[in-house]
């Protein structure tokens, strides 16, 4: 093989090599657009869910006429409604609870200022978490991530204007009833279930997967450098 053939199949591989690259960089892009994004509408979804019940069906049932639209819930701080509940099943209650603690009502007598310590350890966890997203390539934990993030982020924004949080869920069995929740709780609990899951089951996949792919990168690199006499 000539020097001009050697040189011309370097220059080819680099070509390659810059392609693989700047493919790369899309493709994390847009998995990081994608996750943050699902993360965001998490939030969003918390947040209609929780305007829904206190204004078009708390407030309906104990005024008699519909509240706030979404977006003049938010700009105009809505009045706060005590402890309200509406029986739906004999297991289901929708109510109206503000929840001053962490998910499921826990740790609900923090005092004054509990909710701003609280939404500092929430803020501190939400930020780990986005920073593991941002360095994840894997699909299982990205989803937990995001449902981590986009949940606390929708407690975050409650405590941060009400002091509290809305939950609305209430199930029960006779008197027994359990903690009160909402659909940014059942995220995160989903997401850290999920979470360690994968951790236990998935994980040793990954690793015996990437050990036979690494295996076979391996022989293909030594039979190209035979092929071509590289070292």
């Amino acid at each position: 093989m000539t020097d001009e053939e050697l040189e011309a199949m370097h220059k080819r591989k680099k070509e390659r090599t810059l392609a693989r690259k700047t493919k790369k960089i899309r493709d994390i892009q847009k998995r990081r657009f994608f996750w943050f994004s699902f993360a965001f509408m998490i939030m969003l979804l918390d947040q209609l869910t929780k305007w829904a019940i206190m204004e078009h069906v708390i407030r309906p049932f104990l005024h008699g006429n519909n509240g706030l639209g979404f977006i003049d819930w938010y700009i105009n701080q809505p009045s706060v409604i005590s402890f309200t509940q509406i029986p739906v099943t004999s297991f289901f209650n929708i109510v109206m609870a503000w929840n001053t603690g962490v998910s499921f009502s826990l740790m609900n007598d923090m005092g004054a200022y509990g909710y701003l310590i609280l939404i500092f350890i929430a803020m501190i966890i939400v930020t780990i978490f986005v920073i593991m997203l941002w360095k994840s390539d894997n699909k299982v934990n990205n989803l937990c991530y995001a449902l981590v993030i986009g949940g606390a982020l929708g407690n975050v924004i409650d405590r941060a204007r009400f002091g509290a949080v809305i939950d609305f869920l209430d199930f029960h069995i006779n008197d027994y009833h359990w903690p009160a929740f909402n659909l940014a709780d059942m995220s995160i609990v989903s997401g850290i279930i999920l979470l360690i899951g994968s951790s236990l089951f998935f994980e040793r996949k990954t690793r015996e997967r990437y050990r036979k792919n690494y295996k076979k990168r391996k022989k293909e690199q030594e039979l190209y450098k035979k092929q071509f006499g590289l070292k």
